[in-house]
C-alpha cells in the first residue's frame, strides 16, 4: 500500500514545520488517465537546514523548485514521497507533476456513467489521500489554507471547499477556468474537488448558501425538498446546541458514484453514496438511516473539520462525537424520534460485535501508521465510542456535557486537539473529576454484562435486588456505569413499564435498595432506556416473557433491548439460533418499526446460516420463510413492513413455495396488492432466483438490458458471481484478481462469489485465497486490499480447518499488523460460529 506515513514521522515534520497556505492548479483537459497537478506550498520551519519530505504520489514528476532553487526528482522523488534536502526557515516549494485518476474510490476517482458516457470526478482523502491529486505534507495537525484553481471542460460544475464566490471564465475553445478563494485553516484530509456534469440544485438558510448535486442521469430522483428539510433542521440545531457559527461559509451535499463509505466530511463540500439518491422505492428505514447520515457529516463541521485530533490515535473523537451529536439531533429536531431505538439496534450491536473480536482496542486507539488506521474505522471508533459518549452525558448530566462541548470548540476553533483537551472543559462545566471515567472506558477492551441478582417472598414482593456486572477474562475492567432498571408488566394494554431507577452501579455487585418490597415484575430490563454501553442477561421469568410476548412490548426502546439481549445471548452460545429464530417469527408480528424488524429479520437469517446446526438450517429457512410470506400477505399494502418483508424473504427463500413466490412477483405472474416490483426489487429478487440455481445468464442479461446504468452493471456482476457452479466462480475469480474493475463492482463481484449458501464452490480457492492475500497487500491499494482480505475470508467454511489454515498462514507469513487483525476478526467469526452451532447442536439433540 502506497503513503504508509508513520505517527513517528508525522510528529517529527510537526515538530518543526508550519505550513501557511497551498496554491494548487489543475488541468483535467489533459486526458483520460492522468491530469497536470501543480502546487505551490508555502511553510516555514523551525530547524534551518533539516531534512524533511513532502508527500505525492504521482506516475511523473516533471519538476520541483525549492527557494528557487531546481530540485533533482529523479535521485529525491521515488513515487510517494519528495525528499526536502534541506529547509530554510521560510519556504516556498513548486512542484509540477501528472498525477492519475483513479477508479479505487480513493484520491480523485473517475467515473463514466454508462448510460450518457458522462465523465464525473470526485476527490476522497481520508485518511491521506490528498497527495494523490496535489503535493502536500498530509497529516491532519499540518494545517493551512487552500486556494485552487481548476481547468475544467465547459461543461462541467466544478466543487471545492471554497465559499461559492468562485470566479469563471473561459480558457479557450475548451477549457473554462475555475478559481476558488482561499479556504479557512483546514487539515489536508478534508479538503475536495467534485466535477462533472453535475445536476445541482440551490437552495440558502439561515444566510448559508445550500447546493445539492447527483449525477444528471439520476436527476429525476433527487428528493431536494426531503434533503433540503433535514439540512434545514440540523443547522439549526446544532448553531442552537453548539453556540459557534458554521465556519464554512457554503455547505453542499454531493451524490457521487462508486463511493466506498456512506459518506465524508469535506468541510463545506460532503459527499455521499449516491444509493442515498433513490431510484427505487425504499422503506422509511433507509430515510431514517440517511438522515443521520446527513446530520453526522455535519456534525463533523464542527467536530473534525473546525476542531481536529492532532493524528489518528483520536479519530474516535470525530466519528464517535459525530454519530452521537446526529443521534442526539436526530431524536430531538426530526421526525425520526424514536432514533435511539434504531442506535441500539444498529450501531451497539455493531460495537458489540466489534468489541469482542481479538482484535478489539481502546476507544482511544494507538494508531501507529496509516495502515492501521484505515482498519480502524470500526464499531468501536464509531459506536462504541458514540455509546460512551451518551454514558457520559448521563454520568455527568446532559447539560454540563455540551456546556465543555462548547467552551472546547471555542477555545481549539481552528486548531488541532487530543483527548486532554476535550475532557479538561467537560471537567470543568460538571464539577466532575474524569480521569478515572477516561481509564475505564476510553483506555481498556472489552465489554461487561450486566445480570439482575433477586430474592422473592411469599407475596411476589423484592427482598433483595442487585446488579451483578461481570467481564471477560481477557478483559478484565469493571467500570462504573450509569444505568436504569426498568420493571415492567403484562396488562391488556401489551407489556408496560410500572417502575424505573436510575442509578450508578460499579463493582461486581450493586444493591438496588429502592426495588426492595416492589412485586416483582413479568420483566426486569437492565439498562433500561440504553443508558450504558453493555450486554444484559434477562432472568428466566423475564426471558419466558420475551419469548412468549415479546411483540406486547409497547415501547420501541425495551422491545430492541430485549431482542438485543436475546441476539447477544445467540451468538454467545447461551441461546440456541434456533430458539431465537422462533423468537423472531413469534414476535415479529407486533414490532411496527420497521428499522427494528428488517434488523431482526437480518439476524434470524444470519442465525440460520452461521449459528444453527446445518443439519436444521433447511427447517429454519422453511419456518422463516413460511412466516414471511403470511406476513407479506396480511401487510398494509403498500406499507413499508409490506416491502420489508418481501426483502427479507428474498434473502432466505429455498423452498418451492418461497422460491415460486419470487419467481411469480419477478415474472408478474402474482401480484401482492400494493407492492411494486420496481428496479432495484427486481435485482433482489433475481439475485436470490441465480444463487438458488433458480436463474441464470439469461436472465441476468435480460434485466441489464433493461437497467444498463451503473448500479444495474454492479447488480448484474454481482449476480453472475452468484450462480451456483464451478465454471461462475472460477470466472468470477478471474476478475477479481485481475485488476480491471473499479471499486463499487469488485465488491459486488466479490460478494457473489461469496455467497453464504455456496460454502462447497468456495472451498477450491481457500489456497488460492491465502497465496494471493501478501501480493494484494502489497501491491493493491488499502481499499482494495482491505475489501480482499475481508469479504472473500473463508468466514462460510465454518469448521476447524478454517482455524488451522489461518493459524498456519499467520505463523509462516508474518503478515503486516492491519492485514493480521482482518484475519484475526474473520478467523474469531469462524470460532465463535462453531461454538453457537453446538449449542444449537445440543439444543436439537434435547429436543
Amino acid at each position: 500500500m502506497a503513503g504508509n506515513l508513520t505517527r513517528d514521522e508525522a510528529r517529527g515534520r510537526a515538530r518543526i514545520l508550519s505550513v501557511d497556505s497551498y496554491a494548487v492548479e489543475l488541468d483535467l483537459t489533459t486526458g483520460d488517465e492522468t491530469f497536470r497537478s501543480t502546487t505551490t506550498v508555502r511553510f516555514s520551519s523551525s530547524e534551518t537546514g533539516a531534512r524533511t519530505f513532502i508527500d505525492l504520489v504521482a506516475p511523473k514528476m516533471h519538476g520541483a523548485t525549492l527557494n528557487g532553487e531546481a530540485l533533482d526528482v529523479a535521485e529525491l522523488f521515488d513515487g510517494e514521497r519528495l525528499t526536502l534536502p534541506s529547509v530554510a526557515a521560510e519556504n516556498e516549494l513548486t512542484v509540477v507533476a501528472d498525477a492519475a485518476y483513479m477508479r479505487t474510490g480513493e484520491g480523485l476517482h473517475r467515473f463514466v456513467d454508462p448510460v450518457d458516457d458522462s465523465v464525473y470526478l470526485y476527490s476522497q482523502f481520508e485518511t491521506a489521500d490528498a497527495h494523490r491529486m496535489f503535493t502536500c505534507f498530509d497529516q491532519p495537525d499540518l494545517k493551512a489554507s487552500f486556494e485552487l484553481t481548476v481547468y475544467a471542460p465547459p461543461s462541467w460544475e466544478v466543487v471545492s471547499n471554497s465559499a461559492p464566490d468562485v470566479e469563471r471564465e473561459a480558457a479557450g475553445d475548451e477549457r473554462v477556468r475555475w478559481h476558488f478563494p482561499a479556504t479557512p485553516v483546514m487539515s489536508t484530509y478534508i479538503t475536495a474537488l467534485i466535477a462533472g456534469p453535475y445536476h445541482v440544485v440551490r437552495d440558502e438558510h439561515d444566510g448559508i448558501p445550500l447546493g445539492l448535486y447527483c449525477r444528471a442521469s439520476l436527476a429525476e430522483h433527487l428528493d431536494s425538498d426531503a434533503l433540503f428539510e433535514v439540512t434545514k433542521q440540523g443547522f439549526d440545531f446544532f448553531h442552537d446546541l453548539f453556540d459557534v457559527r458554521y465556519a464554512f461559509g457554503k455547505y453542499d451535499q454531493l451524490f457521487v458514484p462508486e463511493f466506498n463509505a456512506g459518506a465524508m466530511e469535506n468541510a463545506g463540500a460532503v459527499t455521499f453514496l449516491e444509493d442515498y439518491v433513490f431510484r427505487s422505492r425504499v422503506t422509511d428505514a433507509r430515510y431514517e438511516r440517511r438522515a443521520e447520515t446527513i446530520l453526522h457529516e455535519m456534525a463533523h463541521m464542527w467536530f473534525g473539520d473546525l476542531v481536529t485530533m492532532r493524528w489518528w490515535d483520536d479519530l474516535w473523537l470525530n466519528e464517535s462525537f459525530a454519530t452521537y451529536a446526529s443521534v442526539y439531533c436526530q431524536a430531538n429536531a426530526t421526525k425520526w424520534t424514536d432514533a435511539w431505538t434504531t442506535f441500539a439496534n444498529v450501531e451497539k450491536a455493531w460495537a458489540l460485535l466489534q468489541d469482542q473480536l481479538p482484535s478489539t482496542h481502546p476507544i482511544a486507539a494507538d494508531m501507529v501508521d496509516i495502515q492501521a488506521v484505515e482498519v480502524n474505522f470500526d464499531g468501536i471508533t464509531y459506536a462504541k465510542g458514540a455509546s460512551v459518549l451518551k454514558q457520559l452525558a448521563a454520568y455527568v448530566g446532559v447539560d454540563a456535557f455540551f456546556a465543555g462541548v462548547r467552551a472546547y470548540f471555542k477555545e481549539n476553533a481552528y486548531g488541532n486537539t487530543e483527548l486532554k483537551d476535550l475532557l479538561k472543559h467537560l471537567e470543568a462545566a460538571s464539577g466532575r473529576d474524569l480521569s478515572g471515567w477516561s481509564r475505564e472506558w476510553l483506555e481498556t477492551t472489552g465489554v461487561n454484562t450486566m445480570r439482575p441478582e433477586f430474592e422473592v417472598d411469599a407475596d411476589g414482593n423484592f427482598t433483595s435486588f442487585a446488579v451483578l456486572q461481570e467481564a471477560a477474562s481477557e478483559h478484565p475492567t469493571l467500570r462504573s456505569h450509569r444505568l436504569a432498571v426498568g420493571l415492567y408488566d403484562r396488562t391488556e394494554n401489551g407489556i408496560v413499564r410500572r417502575e424505573r431507577v436510575e442509578l450508578d452501579v460499579s463493582g461486581e455487585r450493586t444493591e438496588v435498595a429502592e426495588l426492595v418490597g416492589k412485586a416483582r415484575p413479568d420483566l426486569v430490563l437492565i439498562n433500561d432506556d440504553d443508558l450504558t454501553f453493555t450486554k444484559i442477561r434477562l432472568d428466566e421469568r423475564s426471558l419466558r416473557t420475551v419469548v412468549e410476548g415479546v411483540g406486547e412490548i409497547r415501547e420501541s426502546l425495551p422491545r430492541a433491548l430485549a431482542f438485543g439481549a436475546a441476539w447477544d445471548m445467540t451468538r454467545d452460545g447461551e441461546m440456541a439460533a434456533r430458539d431465537y429464530v422462533e423468537l423472531v417469527i413469534s414476535g415479529i408480528s407486533g414490532v411496527d418499526d420497521v428499522m427494528v424488524a428488517q434488523t431482526l429479520l437480518r439476524q434470524a437469517a444470519g442465525a440460520i446460516v452461521n449459528y444453527a446446526d446445518p443439519a436444521w438450517r433447511p427447517i429454519g429457512f422453511e419456518k422463516l420463510g413460511s412466516r414471511l410470506r403470511e406476513l407479506l400477505s396480511s401487510a398494509e399494502p403498500g406499507g413499508d413492513l409490506q416491502l420489508a418483508y418481501v426483502n427479507a424473504l428474498a434473502s432466505v427463500a429455498v423452498t418451492e413455495a418461497d422460491l415460486s413466490l419470487l419467481r411469480g412477483l419477478l415474472d408478474g405472474a402474482i401480484t401482492v396488492d400494493g407492492l411494486t416490483v420496481d428496479t432495484d426489487l427486481r435485482w433482489t429478487l433475481l439475485r436470490r432466483l441465480v444463487s438458488t440455481g433458480e436463474a441464470g445468464e439469461a436472465e441476468i442479461d435480460a434485466e441489464l438490458k433493461a437497467d444498463p446504468t451503473a448500479a444495474g452493471q454492479r447488480n448484474a456482476a454481482g449476480a453472475r458471481a452468484a450462480i451456483p457452479t464451478s465454471e461462475a466462480k472460477e470466472a468470477a475469480w478471474e476478475r477479481i484478481v485481475g485488476g480491471d474493475l473499479a471499486n463499487a463492482e469488485f465488491r459486488s463481484v466479490l460478494v457473489g462469489f461469496t455467497e453464504p449458501l455456496q460454502a462447497d464452490l468456495y472451498r477450491p480457492f481457500l489456497d488460492r485465497y491465502f497465496a494471493r492475500l501478501a501480493p494484494a497487500w502489497e501491491s493493491w491499494t488499502g481499499e482494495f486490499a482491505q475489501s480482499f482480505a475481508e469479504i472473500a475470508y473463508p468466514s462460510h467454511l465454518v469448521e476447524e480447518a478454517t482455524l488451522e489454515r489461518t493459524d498456519a498462514y499467520i505463523a509462516e507469513n508474518s503478515p503486516a499488523p492491519a492485514l493480521r487483525r482482518l484475519l484475526i476478526e474473520g478467523r474469531a467469526g469462524v470460532e465463535r460460529a462453531l461454538r453457537a452451532r453446538a449449542t444449537d447442536i445440543a439444543a436439537g439433540a434435547e429436543g
